[in-house]
């Protein structure tokens, strides 16, 4: 393994925990946690339908995001999802004025897309262990550098 293959790890674990502990904690207070956004939204111009409805999903998707991100599996995809998730958030900050939440957001989805940036270094991940079964120029190069072949 090479020093790239451990600085991506240490990279990908602290905004996994984020993810993962947002969503755990929220789920176990998933009626308090709504109610508190469609209160925090009943003045903005979001139909308090849609925010009570995007309020239930949220931790849904921040603990599934946190979990594939920990286990660095579909690592590609969960990034996009990130990514996703931080633009409506952003988008709902913005309804209601919350600019330093928008700050935080934007620098989520900045590391976010660093992330995505260099996927190739995520070797020490289920990914990682996965992408020689399924690249078979990859696995013809690291049998050729091993020696084996």
């Amino acid at each position: 393994m090479k020093k790239e293959h451990y600085t991506y790890l240490l990279a990908r674990l602290p905004i996994a925990l984020s993810f993962f502990g947002h969503g755990l904690v929220r789920m176990t207070k998933l009626e308090t946690f709504s109610n508190g956004m469609v209160n925090q939204f009943s003045k903005s111009l979001l139909p308090q339908g849609m925010v009570l409805q995007f309020s239930h999903l949220l931790p849904f998707l921040e603990l599934i995001t946190g979990i594939l991100l920990l286990l660095g599996i579909f690592t590609r995809f969960t990034l996009v999802l990130g990514a996703v998730i931080m633009m409506v958030l952003i988008f709902g900050s913005c309804m209601i004025e919350a600019w330093e939440a928008v700050f935080t957001q934007l620098i989520y989805g900045a590391y976010l897309a660093l992330l995505f940036n260099f996927t190739n270094y995520n070797r020490i991940s289920i990914d990682g262990l996965m992408k020689p079964r399924l690249d078979p120029k990859r696995r013809e190069n690291d049998l050729r550098w091993s020696g084996l072949r």
